[in-house]
């Protein structure tokens, strides 16, 4: 299926794409990188007016838990980074990465294996960096886990990994 103007909800190339093509577009991928995939990555809902994005995780107990049977601290992490990195190409209308340049995060609550939510957006996006936001939630809304960063805005065409 390729991205006609009407597949993304965009008429022309310099159209913005809107939230909902942006959404179809990160549920076709064929392309989720493996440590997404790993932490049972879903995007679920987009934002581009408000630079945020939500998402899912399925915390798979046979490979995140610690030795107290908790999801690790560093997949919790990885998850935020996730968030924010994901709010960063939303709010960029798809035009941009935004790999981290650092994160600070602090833990509330234990994360048991199963579903999280995560939110992600971005505070500022500027020129050179973007600060960006994250938190996870267990299944009944509590507050597991948040995070702060700093990210590089680059466009996808000029982006070398």
């Amino acid at each position: 299926m390729s991205d006609t103007p009407k597949e993304t909800g965009a008429t022309s190339a310099d159209e913005p794409l809107t939230d909902e093509a942006i959404l179809a577009r990160f549920h076709r991928t064929k392309n989720q990188p493996t440590g997404s995939q790993t932490l049972g990555f879903r995007i679920t809902a987009v934002s581009q007016a408000e630079k945020s994005v939500e998402v899912a995780f399925e915390a798979r107990a046979e490979l995140l838990l610690n030795p107290m049977k908790q999801i690790q601290g560093g997949y919790l992490c990885a998850m935020l980074d996730e968030c924010m990195s994901v709010a960063c190409m939303v709010a960029s209308g798809m035009t941009h990465v935004a790999p981290t340049a650092e994160m600070k995060t602090s833990f509330f609550r234990p994360a048991q294996p199963g579903p999280i939510r995560g939110v992600g957006r971005v505070a500022k996006w500027g020129r050179t960096l973007a600060f960006t936001e994250g938190e996870l939630y267990d299944p009944e809304g509590r507050l597991l886990a948040k995070a702060t960063g700093t990210a590089v805005p680059t466009p996808f065409k000029s982006y070398k990994s």
